[in-house]
């Protein structure tokens, strides 16, 4: 009887570790942990990113409701390795297509969330957009990614450089040949 309860115990203890375990994998709001706050001011998000060493600002326009948004935040933006990614070399801004929120541009020209998008053209959501730390725009994807890795190589296009020789679509082939053969 002893024994049982000692068994008993032991299996509950563990259940209990592998519970805790896995509530520690857990995605993360992308909110809280992807985003960094947005108080309305690009020009002041540059100086930022220039300030913390960041190659750049990083947009995720979208708008409330759209399903590929949403995949994203809870597939990709949710995770915690891609949060850390990110956040190391971009500041990372959300802004709503369909927002009427007031934003001062790179310039200091003042907008809402949708004329802004408009002013870009944002066509699709979700668009990322890299900007540099002038302002200006190094690359941008249409879409949602097919998984984590690819949305951290579309990072590592921008951060390295390669932006300036090369498409996104040649980068990931190139990168996807080299490990394919252990390069």
């Amino acid at each position: 009887m002893k024994g049982q309860l000692v068994r008993s115990l032991r299996v509950a203890l563990c259940a209990l570790a592998l519970g805790l375990a896995a509530g520690a994998a857990q995605a993360r709001d992308p909110i809280d942990h992807f985003f960094q706050p947005f108080l309305g001011d690009l020009k002041a998000e540059l100086a930022e990113a220039q300030a913390a060493g960041k190659k750049g600002v990083m947009i995720m326009y979208h708008f409330e409701g759209c399903p590929a948004c949403e995949w994203m935040k809870a597939n990709i933006l949710s995770r915690e390795d891609v949060q850390a990614f990110y956040r190391a070399r971009f500041q990372l801004l959300a802004i709503d297509t369909l927002g009427a929120l007031p934003i001062t541009d790179f310039t200091g020209r003042e907008w809402t969330e949708k004329a802004f998008a408009r002013s870009i053209p944002i066509v699709g959501t979700p668009t990322f957009v890299f900007y540099g730390l002038d302002g200006e725009p190094l690359a941008r994807h249409v879409g949602k990614v097919a998984d984590p890795a690819e949305f951290m190589l579309l990072g590592e296009f921008v951060a390295s450089g390669a932006h300036r020789r090369q498409s996104f679509a040649e980068y990931k082939s190139r990168n996807q040949r080299q490990t394919r053969k252990g390069i």
